[in-house]
């Protein structure tokens, strides 16, 4: 009980606080936009910057724990999309956009803060070398089979074309930015000026709480609505199929440390992220079933983690 207590509620409280203030008139759309674009693309980006910089690259990035997260996120990939296309008959690119949902966890507004909060600051350093890579790789992969889809449909683009936007689409998002700025400094070994780490500092501090508060926020337009079959599909996928797989390979095969199977099992735990909404709307397809995958499983993830948190060393 004192895991769900301590740890877990404090997180989700502060998304409560978004969603019941946007419930109630509090918070305009545009307000809580506000907040996530300061979040998303300024305060989140510095938080990855900061602790990428003073990252032990060395100690963090180990295969084993890449190799445990990342195999477990594309078995569900292949899980969600075989089910999507051939059990619930959805097309191509439907199929694609729930697939993805399946696979893009919420490793950075969900798993930092309760890993933190469960075990310690300390205890990230697993988490930020999963989350690194994380966008840059699913991202890419999203866009490449949604493109291929596209071309199965209705006449694609070149492959040319298709890699430009590729990689426009991933060199420009500001997570990627941030993380790229942190390796540079941390490769370099290049000593940030005081004024600037404490400007870091207070930005970094603001970045958790103002996206948890604003994910509440829109979390409040989504309505969980039809496609019950595979909103389950997506939901299953995140809380229990891909954890497992995580926790299994990392204890069973990969023999990681209880550091690493915590950052493993716990970033591999979480709800899909609000940017399986944003791939879908990005693309027009598969819309509603991940928008109601994004709420209905941050709801059941307060459970579901806690029964991880039980099972973690």
């Amino acid at each position: 009980m004192s895991a769900l207590l301590d740890v877990i509620l404090p997180v989700f409280l502060v998304i409560g606080f978004g969603w019941v203030a946007t419930a109630r008139g509090v918070m305009t759309d545009t307000a809580i936009d506000g907040i996530m674009r300061f979040a998303q693309n300024f305060a989140l980006p510095v938080l990855l910057f900061k602790n990428v910089a003073a990252l032990d690259l060395g100690a963090a990035f180990q295969p084993g724990l890449l190799l445990s997260f990342y195999i477990g996120a594309f078995a569900c990939f292949a899980f969600g999309f075989v089910g999507a296309r051939w059990v619930f008959g959805r097309p191509l690119t439907d199929s694609v956009a729930i697939a993805f949902a399946c696979t893009f966890s919420n490793s950075l507004l969900l798993g930092v803060p309760i890993t933190e909060r469960a075990y310690g600051a300390g205890a990230l350093a697993g988490n930020f070398a999963i989350i690194s890579i994380h966008a840059p790789l699913i991202y890419s992969t999203g866009i490449i089979l949604m493109e291929w889809a596209r071309s199965q449909e209705a006449g694609g683009k070149h492959p040319a074309e298709i890699a430009v936007q590729v990689l426009r689409a991933v060199a420009t998002q500001p997570l990627v930015i941030g993380l790229a700025c942190g390796f540079a400094v941390n490769l370099s070994s290049v000593a940030q000026p005081g004024f600037l780490a404490a400007a870091v500092e207070m930005i970094s501090r603001a970045a958790l709480p103002a996206a948890l508060f604003g994910l509440g926020g829109v979390l409040w337009r989504y309505k969980p609505e039809g496609d019950k079959g595979a909103i389950a599909l997506v939901v299953f996928c995140s809380l229990i199929l891909h954890p497992g797989l995580a926790y299994g390979l990392a204890r069973l095969v990969f023999g990681q440390d209880a550091a690493g199977l915590r950052s493993v099992t716990l970033t591999a735990a979480m709800a899909p992220g609000v940017n399986a909404y944003m791939f879908a709307h990005m693309y027009g397809v598969g819309k509603r079933v991940n928008a109601s995958a994004v709420l209905v499983g941050t709801a059941l993830s307060i459970a579901t983690t806690w029964g991880w948190l039980h099972l973690l060393p």
